[in-house]
């Protein structure tokens, strides 16, 4: 369950390429614990550690059902969405503005900030008129797959295109603000 719930963190420290192998490893090692309690519920009749087995499979069982993604997001976007919106207006006022050098709409967020949009802190940044709309990444993908929250200064749907993005999902989650996921 652990493992499920903190699945993002987890890719954002393994990377999606090692992502199969922990969870190889996690699954793996429950298999051999089902093996062991099995052999011990045939060897000693000892119904205990195969009843702690069962138990845990009709949670995960249950875990299909929980949706753990949602979650997750529902507390990144509600914990970090002042913070957010701090950097929001730094944009709009100019206080910070894209500074990679390779890509003009990309921006390094200060260390103090780098939590709020995974894979490396940075976000992206694109001018609509007077305004600014803002990608903070959940997943930063491989290519051109990616999710994330997208500030919206006029509360417009993002439109599939912005951000270099062919968004499969568009989910609004508050005024002004978006989630995203594109592939």
């Amino acid at each position: 369950m652990f493992l499920q719930f903190f699945q993002w963190e987890l890719i954002e420290i393994f990377t999606p390429f090692l992502m199969p192998f922990v969870w190889l490893i996690v699954y793996g090692f429950f298999l051999v614990g089902f093996i062991v309690a099995i052999i011990g519920l045939f060897k000693k009749k000892d119904w205990k550690p195969f009843g702690i087995q069962i138990i845990t499979i009709l949670l995960l069982l249950l875990l299909f059902l929980i949706p753990f993604n949602q979650i997750v997001l529902d507390i990144d976007f509600k914990v970090n969405k002042s913070e957010r919106d701090e950097i929001i207006l730094k944009i709009h006022d100019g206080t910070f503005s894209p500074n990679v050098s390779h890509n003009s709409s990309l921006m390094h967020l200060p260390d103090k900030y780098d939590h709020l949009s995974k894979g490396g802190g940075d976000i992206v940044i694109e001018k609509q008129g007077e305004h600014y709309s803002v990608l903070f990444f959940t997943f930063r993908g491989v290519l051109d797959s990616f999710s994330g929250f997208v500030y919206s200064p006029n509360d417009k749907k993002p439109q599939s295109g912005s951000f270099g993005g062919d968004f499969k999902q568009i989910v609004k989650i508050d005024e002004n603000w978006y989630f995203v996921a594109a592939s």
